[in-house]
């Protein structure tokens, strides 16, 4: 297994490269330390691409610094870290950093709040969720800059998953909020740093992973310890976003806000493409995983579950109902406007 020790002393050697071989700066750069909780093999697909152009754009007048997950901090400490200043900007979920707001409980993969990826957008931009997740943040000092959506979550494990009594004592990494779910069918979820969950698959530490979709799966190695992929998904994409020390953000000039914003916006457009084909394009051509699927009308009964989750969540407080409320009306909506939005 990876020590803490030995992975923080390869990020002080890997964390160079990160800043993505940065221009020589004026001494008044504004400097900036962002750090992912991706990987690096991830990270090259879904943030290092904006954070480059970024630089590059920005020139001498600001840089940004990536770090990998659990380079400075764990990733359960990132909101506290940007919170007090240690770290300037985090790309995370909400659910994964701990984020002790209202809204944490829906970030990463609230089960069954999406189909596609495209719903999650469509949430944040159309449906009301900006400025929900706008005034919890500013709450508690740290700007939310923008969300968008990631892969759908999948079951990748050992041995073949072909109903729900098969879950039952399967020991997963998950999300909190999904492994919270997924206890109900016999599931138990288990914390461990990113960088270990390859090494634990291989000891025996973990029976499979729900972490992600197959595109990842293959992108950071856990198709090489894992053998089969379950095609059910608990939800159809992640939500995740980008966040700033609200003070550093606010002494921002309003061009490199504004370069920021569209930085984000095309990392998040770029996951929108490389997720949705490379999803597609690994379950047909993909040599590593052997797909498995639950019946549909045994399926139906977690659906069914996740509605009693959605009210559950919503009991514990306002700004969870007004959340769980969006999420209804907007698959009712879809629901309503019939294919291609919902099938069924």
């Amino acid at each position: 297994m990876t020590t803490r020790r030995k992975f923080i002393q390869g990020a002080a050697v890997a964390a160079p490269a990160a800043a993505l071989a940065a221009p020589a700066v004026a001494q008044s750069t504004i400097k900036w330390r962002m750090q992912t909780y991706a990987g690096a093999s991830l990270a090259a697909e879904v943030i290092e691409p904006a954070i480059k152009m970024f630089n590059q754009i920005a020139g001498d007048r600001m840089q940004i610094e990536l770090f990998y997950a659990d380079q400075l901090v764990p990733t359960g400490e990132l909101f506290q870290a940007m919170q007090r200043g240690t770290i300037d900007a985090v790309q995370s979920d909400d659910d994964s950093m701990a984020s002790p707001t209202e809204v944490t409980v829906f970030g990463g993969y609230f089960p069954f709040g999406s189909r596609y990826s495209l719903d999650v957008p469509v949430l944040f931009n159309q449906y009301g969720l900006n400025e929900i997740w706008d005034e919890e943040y500013s709450k508690v000092g740290v700007k939310h800059i923008s969300a968008g959506a990631w892969d759908p979550c999948h079951f990748a494990t050992k041995d073949p998953i072909n109903s729900l009594a098969d879950l039952k004592g399967k020991r997963i990494f998950t999300f909190p909020t999904a492994g919270r779910f997924l206890t109900q069918f016999g599931v138990v979820p288990v914390n461990l740093p990113w960088e270990d969950i390859e090494v634990a698959m291989q000891t025996g530490e973990l029976d499979g992973i729900a972490w992600s979709g197959i595109t990842e799966d293959y992108t950071v190695g856990w198709a090489d310890v894992t053998n089969y992929f379950l095609t059910n998904n608990i939800s159809g994409a992640w939500a995740g976003s980008f966040f700033a020390n609200m003070e550093r953000w606010n002494e921002l000039p309003e061009d490199l806000q504004t370069l920021f914003r569209v930085c984000c916006d095309q990392s998040h457009y770029y996951r929108q493409w490389w997720y949705w084909g490379g999803e597609a394009k690994l379950r047909t051509q993909g040599d590593k995983l052997k797909l498995t699927t639950i019946p549909d009308e045994e399926w139906a009964t977690v659906e069914a579950a996740a509605q009693d989750f959605w009210e559950e969540i919503a009991a514990e407080s306002d700004v969870k109902r007004r959340v769980v409320d969006i999420f209804k009306k907007y698959n009712e909506d879809m629901v309503k406007a019939g294919r291609p939005y919902r099938y069924g």
